[in-house]
């Protein structure tokens, strides 16, 4: 099964490709699509939706998992992070994939062993679960423990369900 996960932001959303295996994860891609604060609002989702359109047709996965995100204190910021997470839901689900989504503790818990890991730790284990995906942006490690957490709750789903 092959699973794209994803990190939304405004200014940066990581994306990572994963396959898996039974218990075998691979590393596929990875990278983080940016935009600038100075552009228009509907340029900047625009731009996630087109490049979020572009991996999922290249990579073909066959599931997606998400963040979900937590409010902010600034009402603003979290409305605007709420618009670039819809885009990014919206854009795999029109290409019909079913949409998981994990709230950060889980997806923490599920990649450290610990809900309130830090970006380092995270990074560090998905280093130690994808070793060939070295030297990646924090949002694509973030992307990725995404996609590695929806491997490990499908799977478990699956013996489960």
């Amino acid at each position: 099964m092959r699973i794209l996960g994803i990190d939304p932001g405004l200014e940066r959303t990581g994306w990572g490709v994963i396959e898996q295996n039974g218990n075998r994860l691979s590393f596929l891609a990875a990278g983080v699509i940016r935009s600038k604060p100075t552009e228009p609002m509907a340029e900047r989702l625009s731009r996630i939706d087109a490049e979020l359109s572009k991996i999922v047709s290249e990579w073909k996965p066959d599931e997606t998992a998400i963040e979900e995100t937590f409010v902010n204190k600034n009402a603003a910021s979290s409305l605007k992070l709420g618009q670039a997470r819809g885009v990014a839901i919206v854009a795999p689900a029109r290409a019909g994939l079913k949409v998981a989504e994990y709230s950060a503790n889980k997806v923490k818990k599920s990649v450290v062993g610990v809900g309130h890991a830090g970006k380092d730790q995270i990074g560090m284990m998905v280093k130690v679960l994808l070793p060939t995906a070295g030297g990646l942006a924090a949002d694509a490690a973030d992307a990725l423990a995404v996609a590695i957490c929806h491997a490990h709750h499908a799977q478990s789903n699956q013996r489960h369900g």
